[in-house]
C-alpha cells in the first residue's frame, strides 16, 4: 500500500483533488487537449509551488481520471476523439446519427465507472500475476506486440480489411520511428504527442465532417441495452485496461479491440462504447499499481507523478481515483446534453475549421513550428489509414511499433 500518509495532509488532498477534477473537465471537453498536458505542467512547477507532493499527485491523478470519462464528449459531439477513444468514435457517431447520442453518453458513463468498480476489485491479484510476468512479457516484448497486431486482425471481418488494418499499421509505426524521438517543445511543455494523436485522430475527422450534416436532433437518454449486456461489456473493458497498465506502448484503443469478441453480438454498437470506455478509464487503476509494483509509469499522468516525486501511497491515492470516478460519471451526462445542445446551434462546418484551427494552435503551443509540421504528417499518415478503410485503432502503432522493434 505505500507510505503512510499523515492526517494532516488529508484536506489538502481532498481540496487538490477537486481542483484536479476541474482540470479534468476542461481537458476532457477541450479536443486536443488531454490530462497530460496540465499533469506535466503540474510537475514542471512541482519545486516552486509550496503544495504538498501527495496534494500534487492527487490533484494529477484525480485530473487523468475525470478526463477519461469526459472525452467521449467531444468525440460524439464534435467528432474529435483523443489518442485513447479513437477505437469508439465510430460506433458512437452511429448513435449519434440515430438520434441516441444522450445514450452513448450514459453508456460511456456507465461502463467507465463499472470497470472502475471492476479494476478495482481485481487491481492486487493482477498485479500479484504481473510481478511474477512482468519480466517474461519485457524479454518477449516484440511476440507480445505481434500478438496484439495478430488479434487486432482476427476481428476483421474480410482480408482486405486485415490488408489495410496492416497497412496502417506499418505506417504509424514509420511516423513514430521518425517522430518520438525528436525533442520538441513550445511555450508550453507537451511534447510530440500532442500532435501527433492531434494528426491522426482528429484532423482526419474534421476534415471530413466539413461536408457533414452536422449533430442531428437526438432522443431521450433510456438505455437500449440488457444489464448483462452492460455488466458483460464493462467487465471485459475494464480487465482489458490491465494490458494498458502493465504493456508498453498498449492503448485503450487496442485494449477495447481485443475484449470485443466478449462483447454479446446483439448489443455490438452499445457494448463496444462501453468496452472502450471501461478500458479507457480502468488504466488509471492498473497504471496507477504498476507505477507501485514494478516502478513503471505506463501514462502521461503516471510519468508526470513519478516526476514530481509523489509518494506512492495507495491508501490515499486509490481513494481519489474512486472520488475523481464518481465526479466524472455525474459530469458526463449533464456537461454532454449542453455539448449536445451547444453544438446543434452552431454551423457544422465553421465548427470544424474552428476545431482543426485549435488543434493546429495547440500543436504550436506544445511542441513549436515543428509540432505543426508533426502535426501535418500524421494528419495525412491519418487520412490515409481512413481512405483504405483501416479502422484508426491500427494508428496507435505509432507507439506499439517502435517499442516492438526498439527503434
Amino acid at each position: 500500500m505505500g507510505p503512510r500518509a499523515d492526517t494532516a495532509t488529508l484536506v489538502p488532498v481532498a481540496l487538490a483533488t477537486l481542483a484536479g477534477c476541474l482540470l479534468g473537465t476542461c481537458s476532457g471537453l477541450v479536443p486536443g487537449l488531454h490530462a497530460n498536458n496540465f499533469a506535466l505542467l503540474l510537475a514542471g512547477a512541482a519545486p516552486s509551488v509550496p503544495l504538498d507532493p501527495l496534494a500534487l499527485g492527487a490533484a494529477m491523478l484525480a485530473a487523468g481520471v475525470v478526463h477519461t470519462f469526459l472525452d467521449i464528449v467531444p468525440s460524439l459531439a464534435l467528432g474529435v476523439p483523443d489518442g485513447a477513444m479513437a477505437a469508439a468514435a465510430l460506433p458512437g457517431h452511429r448513435l449519434v446519427l440515430r438520434g441516441r447520442g444522450r445514450e452513448a453518453l450514459r453508456l460511456s458513463a456507465l461502463g467507465s465507472g463499472a470497470a472502475v468498480a471492476v479494476a478495482t476489485l481485481f487491481a492486487f491479484p493482477v498485479t500479484w500475476a504481473m510481478l511474477r510476468l512482468a519480466p517474461l512479457l519485457t524479454a518477449w516484448f516484440p511476440l507480445v506486440a505481434a500478438a496484439v497486431l495478430a488479434l487486432l486482425l482476427a476481428t476483421e471481418p474480410s482480408h482486405s480489411a486485415r490488408l489495410a488494418g496492416l497497412l496502417a499499421f506499418a505506417a504509424a509505426t514509420a511516423l513514430g520511428a521518425v517522430t518520438l524521438g525528436l525533442s520538441l517543445s513550445g511555450p508550453i511543455a507537451g511534447g510530440v504527442l500532442a500532435p501527433l494523436f492531434g494528426g491522426l485522430f482528429g484532423a482526419p475527422v474534421l476534415l471530413d465532417a466539413l461536408h457533414g450534416g452536422g449533430v442531428p436532433e437526438q432522443d431521450d437518454a433510456a438505455l437500449a441495452i440488457p444489464p448483462l449486456d452492460l455488466g458483460v461489456s464493462a467487465a471485459a473493458g475494464g480487465l482489458s485496461g490491465a494490458a494498458v497498465g502493465y504493456l508498453p506502448g498498449v492503448s485503450a484503443g487496442v485494449a477495447a479491440t481485443i475484449s470485443l469478441p466478449a462483447v454479446p453480438a446483439r448489443s455490438d454498437l452499445r457494448g463496444f462504447v462501453v468496452a472502450t470506455s471501461g478500458a479507457n478509464s480502468s488504466t488509471a487503476v492498473f497504471s496507477l499499481f504498476a507505477l507501485v509494483a514494478l516502478g513503471a509509469p505506463r501514462s502521461g499522468v503516471l510519468v508526470a507523478v513519478d516526476d514530481a516525486g509523489v509518494p506512492l501511497s495507495l491508501s490515499v491515492l486509490l481513494p481519489v481515483v474512486v472520488v475523481a470516478a464518481a465526479v466524472g460519471f455525474v459530469l458526463v451526462g449533464v456537461l454532454g446534453d449542453a455539448a449536445f445542445r451547444a453544438v446543434a446551434r452552431l454551423d457544422q462546418r465553421r465548427l470544424a475549421l474552428a476545431v482543426l484551427c485549435l488543434l493546429v494552435g495547440l500543436a504550436a503551443l506544445f511542441a513549436g513550428l515543428a509540432g505543426v509540421a508533426v502535426f501535418s504528417i500524421a494528419t495525412l499518415v491519418g487520412l490515409l489509414a481512413v481512405r483504405i478503410g483501416a479502422r484508426r485503432v491500427y494508428l496507435m502503432g505509432v507507439l506499439l511499433g517502435p517499442l516492438a522493434f526498439g527503434l
